[in-house]
């Protein structure tokens, strides 16, 4: 298992190279803490050597992500000894008689460089971060990477980051808390991560900043290490028992304390392994920790770095199935676009017709096939992976499915949602009755109105259509869109081309699809069929309004509702039949049935005079008696003459009423007719034909001798993309390669 640390930090160098393009969160360790908890000082125990810088304030002030290699033949160190009585000897041998040359470290931004002085690493950490970050105490999200080799050092990947403030000082930013906590949540954040929260110990546990932070995004402590500094500072006759058996506040992976170098011993250049040493006698010597094995296993730099060791090669082995995945699928993301960017430069000039009918050919088939409903099969939309489009096939609606929404949902569920009446009122039926009697009132309702103001209506179903028509041109455009193959990407020249012949096309298209919807509403003016099978006519028009009125009461006893053979109510009106509003027929029928009404005062046989005289004759008007005759002056005539402000007598109601029904009726035939044609020839005249006449559309326009050169010319910085994906893949190659290293995980469990 010792194996997995090293392939980890290979796999960190490696995506390290990759940069912002990957999203692989590698398994490390990152410590976080106030300031002057001792995190520094920790780093250094683990690596044995004093290499961080020092001094007040804030210090950290860019993540430095520290890999440590054991160089030892076997991969063992000074750590690894048994705990047996010679542990201190052996560690003692081994450590003094370790060549300094043995030891060393490299920074990721100064490749091939070895810094044997580890003096010379923290004025580097320091000039590093000075160089982002100025003089001036602010910090910085970018990490500086920095791998140390030694035989004294277990394999780990630890990263530190600044500690936490509270108050900006000097010229620190005003939000620096804010800032430090936003990049440690960065850290931590991260799944796959370790977080090792050190928290002095002669300070209370519950004030702990690092423990804050670790809970804001591990609340169960699963993946978080308590670490207490500074113990050899607790007060007298107290100590951190309960902390270190996990009663205070329990984590799952449990507290370990360490005893870290004074101020005194870094001014009087204590060595690292000096300070451990006075560290084991520490806890050897102490009267409560020394009686308790388990607590001494809890105990010193020693084992901790043994515990974090072991926990991190467990956290590799469980996550690095999962990081093998997500390299293949990257694999694939990128061998993707490559095929897409081509692997070659510009095509030669023998084989540019080639590719170019190639193209053409792909960007129709994606075309015809997206719009029946099959997809764009191999060739996704400019860089969008498979996993995308399939995402989105299965989540929304795609390609000829919305032409299909738009003619069942947006334009079929509006039109019925049109009432035959919208926009017209029963004061504009009533004055375009009215208007068309001419000099002399009617038999029965004009005819004429009925025309008028049903064509009117019919008329209101044009700009709908048109609508329609606009909504498919726009979704076919999406489609085309959609529809150009991923190689497209390499020609701008080629696909602004491309994109303006489409659009031409699907334009010539448009304007004879706009004329044939607006030919069907003119057609449907043109003649109004009242021998339509479906239509209400004026018969069973007038028999549902005197049926209306006989159960309303207002004709009263001389209803047209008379007694059937049968003894059931039935309306005469019925022996009409369902013919056409005409005054002749309905006027016949009731001179035939009440002879004696023909010359009422109010205007001959009608059956409105029959109606509204509820069959009695009208009185003469009376005269008056005595004086002299009066004077009657008309007033003016005025320039508009409207009868708004006259209420509409029981015979208009009646008469609008007819006309309602008649209207409603037809306008319910040539709705449902539109409802079906206009779709019907959208098809035909727009979706059919661009979709036949694509191809050829692109051949006759595109593929000429003297414009394949300007057009199969790549983008600028399409080579410098095809090399940035060849190196990624490459990288990730490699990366995969390392995870392959390890060939059989169960070996581990």
């Amino acid at each position: 298992m010792d194996q997995l640390i090293p392939i980890a930090s290979k796999l960190q160098d490696v995506l390290g190279a990759v940069g912002q393009n990957t999203s692989l969160d590698l398994p490390q360790i990152v410590v976080v803490g106030g300031q002057s908890s001792g995190k520094s000082s920790v780093l250094e125990g683990i690596v044995g050597r004093s290499f961080l810088p020092r001094g007040h304030g804030i210090i950290t002030r860019r993540p430095l992500v520290l890999q440590l290699f054991n160089t030892s033949v076997g991969g063992t160190s000074g750590f690894d000894d048994d705990d047996d009585d010679d542990d201190e000897d052996e560690f003692k041998r081994e450590n003094d008689t370790v060549d300094i040359s043995e030891e060393w470290g490299e920074f990721l931004h100064i490749p091939g460089r070895k810094f044997h002085d580890f003096g010379a690493i923290r004025s580097e950490i320091v000039r590093e971060t000075e160089r982002l970050t100025g003089k001036n105490k602010g910090i910085h999200p970018t990490p500086i990477h920095l791998k140390v080799y030694s035989p004294r050092v277990l394999a780990l990947t630890l990263v530190d980051l600044p500690g936490m403030a509270k108050v900006a000082v000097g010229d620190q930013p005003e939000d620096i808390e804010d800032q430090i906590r936003e990049m440690s949540l960065n850290y931590i954040s991260n799944p796959n991560a370790i977080i090792l929260a050190v928290t002095a110990a002669n300070s209370d546990l519950a004030s702990s900043d690092a423990l804050k932070l670790a809970q804001a995004v591990d609340p169960y402590g699963n993946r978080t290490v308590g670490v207490l500094t500074k113990l050899d500072l607790m007060d007298p006759g107290t100590d951190a028992c309960d902390v270190l058996n996990n009663k205070v506040i329990p984590l799952r992976r449990g507290y370990i304390s360490v005893v870290n170098r004074g101020q005194k011993d870094i001014i009087n250049n204590v060595s690292i392994r000096d300070g451990i040493r006075k560290e084991e006698q520490f806890f050897k010597s102490h009267p409560v920790y020394s009686r308790n094995r388990k607590l001494m296993e809890k105990c010193g730099t020693r084992p901790l770095a043994k515990s974090l060791n072991n926990m991190l090669m467990h956290h590799i082995r469980d996550v690095l199935p999962e990081l093998k995945n997500r390299i293949t699928l990257m694999m694939t993301d990128v061998q993707t676009e490559l095929d897409a960017l081509g692997t070659n430069d510009t095509p030669s000039r023998s084989t540019m017709g080639g590719v170019l009918l190639g193209m053409i050919s792909k960007f129709s088939s994606n075309f015809g096939s997206i719009i029946d409903g099959k997809g764009p099969g191999q060739n996704q939309t400019n860089s969008n992976s498979a996993k995308a489009s399939s995402t989105l096939i299965i989540n929304e609606l795609f390609g000829g499915a919305r032409v299909s929404y738009i003619f069942s949902e947006i334009f079929a569920s509006s039109l019925l949602s049109v009432g035959a009446f919208d926009g017209l009122s029963d004061e504009e039926i009533r004055t375009t009755i009215c208007n068309a009697n001419g000099t002399r009132p009617a038999l029965f309702v004009p005819e004429v109105s009925f025309d008028i103001l049903a064509k009117r209506q019919i008329s209101r179903l044009d700009q709908p259509g048109i609508q329609c028509v606009d909504l498919v041109y726009e979704e076919l455009q999406r489609i085309a869109s959609q529809s150009e193959p991923s190689e497209l990407t390499r020609f701008p020249f080629l696909r602004d081309r491309m994109v303006e012949v489409v659009s031409t096309l699907l334009k010539r298209c448009v304007q004879p699809t706009q004329t044939m919807v607006s030919n069907l509403v003119k057609i449907e003016l043109a003649y109004i069929n009242t021998s339509h099978p479906d239509f209400i006519g004026g018969s069973r028009a007038v028999t549902g309004l005197m049926q209306k009125i006989g159960k309303d009461g207002i004709v009263g006893k001389r209803s047209a509702v008379t007694p059937g053979p049968s003894g059931n109510q039935r309306s005469d009106l019925n022996d009409v039949g369902a013919t056409p509003l005409s005054s002749s027929s309905l006027n016949d029928y009731y001179n035939n049935e009440h002879t004696n009404n023909v010359n009422d005062i109010n205007g001959g046989g009608s059956i409105m005079n029959f109606i509204f005289r509820g069959g009695q004759p009208a009185k003469a008007a009376s005269t008056g008696e005595g004086g002299p005759p009066t004077i009657v002056h008309l007033p003016q005539v005025p320039d508009s003459m409207r009868q708004t402000d006259v209420p509409p007598t029981e015979r208009e109601r009646v008469e609008m009423e007819i006309i309602k029904s008649l209207i409603e009726s037809y306008f319910g035939i040539v709705r449902k007719n539109f409802i079906d044609m206009v779709p019907k020839t959208i098809m035909y005249f727009l979706v059919n034909h661009a979709r036949d006449a694509m191809q050829n559309e692109l051949v006759s326009e595109l593929y000429r001798e003297a414009e394949m050169e300007t057009l199969m010319q790549e983008a600028d910085d399409i080579a410098q993309r095809r090399q940035t994906c060849i190196e990624m893949r490459d990288l990730l190659s490699k990366a995969l390669e390392i995870v392959n290293e390890v060939r059989d995980f169960n070996t581990f469990q």
